[in-house]
């Protein structure tokens, strides 16, 4: 009986006591021969041969030199991403509504969907209804403004089809209208105008052959006073002190013509014109002021009559402002602003709706009687 090799020079035996115990039985059947322990040259060829199949940092990790560039990658990225979440917490902080959900319950309200109003074609019967009771912001300037579903600027100003008139062509009433266009957007809309400086595209449709017409304009806006104010015919306001928000002003009016008595055409224009406000320095306070604006002018024949061809005589021009205060004669409007109201002076007029464009312009208006509004 063959006994199991012992312990030598410290060379512990490699095989098992199962593997032991299959090999007597071999033996005994003759079936093969008994294993042989590696020699120790054996095991360590093996030991090194398994250490250079492994990959390096398997079991041991990085090198320092490794170790130390991970660790800086791992900063970088870190104080990458602690810049990104400060700038985001700032954000927040300022806007809680960019939060999805809006977990704080701190967003407007959302703006309802309005449909535009069609052109208007006629004299309206009444003043628009209530719109909801809303405080117009930066972002939201005509908020709670009946104005709201109004056309933009200039797209307001719609003109009729062109129809020849008594002795005026189609082609001269065309021109008229186009002019008459010209007026209002120069004279109410364009930008310059609107920051105070000269209203040149206005004044170039104006024929400069109406007795006194131009100098006693250039004299409004020269040196304005109580009975010399440009406000009668221009929109402007005071840039040092208060900005338009936006590059929108709500419009709404109609043109209409006839014959005119210089064997021409006559345009009658009555358009209401809503500029969104805030104050030039302070808080982002919103507020709007309202013009309304009726005009008369006529494009006479200059075959018959001594006048500059393509120019418009001013025939009729009146106004009356809304929100702005009516003891200021400096050719400029001037709106009033909720924080602003315990220092505005008193109102003494009647109560008036601005946007009511059922009446004739003139009469008890917070224009001529310094009178309060009833929504702006």
């Amino acid at each position: 009986m063959v006994g199991k090799p012992s312990d030598e020079a410290g060379d512990n035996s490699s095989i098992s006591d199962e593997e032991w115990q299959a090999f007597l039985q071999d033996s005994e059947l003759g079936a093969t021969a008994a294993p042989k322990e590696p020699s120790a040259r054996a095991r360590m060829v093996t030991e090194r041969l398994r250490h250079q199949s492994e990959p390096e940092g398997w079991r041991t990790g990085p090198t320092p030199r490794d170790t130390r560039g991970s660790g800086r990658r791992r900063r970088q990225v870190w104080s990458v991403l602690g810049v990104a979440l400060a700038l985001g917490a700032v954000a927040v902080a300022l806007r809680p509504s960019l939060l999805p959900g809006d977990p704080f319950g701190t967003r407007e309200p959302k703006a309802a969907a309005v449909s535009p109003l069609p052109a208007e074609t006629a004299a309206p019967t009444a003043a628009p209804g209530a719109a909801p009771d809303q405080v117009p912001t930066i972002d939201r300037p005509f908020a709670g403004s009946p104005a709201l579903p109004w056309a933009d600027g200039e797209a307001g100003v719609v003109l009729p089809v062109a129809k020849a008139v008594g002795s005026a062509s189609k082609e001269r009433v065309s021109k008229a209208l186009e002019l008459t266009r010209k007026l209002l957007v120069g004279a109410n809309l364009e930008p310059k105008t609107l920051r105070g400086e000269r209203p040149t595209a206005a004044l170039s449709v104006l024929d400069p052959k109406q007795p006194d017409l131009l100098d006693d304009l250039d004299a409004f806006l020269r040196s304005p006073d109580r009975t010399h104010d440009p406000l009668t015919l221009f929109s402007r306001f005071d840039p040092d002190e208060v900005r338009v928000v936006g590059d929108v002003v709500k419009t709404r009016g109609r043109m209409t013509y006839k014959k005119g008595k210089h064997d021409g055409v006559i345009v009658h224009a009555d358009y209401t014109f809503v500029y969104p406000v805030r104050p030039a320095e302070g808080p982002p306070e919103v507020t709007r002021t309202i013009v309304r604006r009726v005009i008369d002018v006529e494009l006479p024949d200059p075959a018959h009559y001594d006048v500059t061809p393509g120019r418009l005589l001013l025939v009729r021009y009146d106004e009356e402002l809304f929100n702005s205060a009516c003891d200021v004669h400096d050719g400029f409007l001037h709106p009033r602003f909720r924080s602003a109201e315990p220092t505005a002076p008193t109102q003494t007029g009647p109560t008036v709706d601005p946007y009511d464009r059922s009446k004739g312009v003139g009469g008890d208006s917070a224009s001529d009687s310094c009178g309060t509004v009833s929504r702006v």
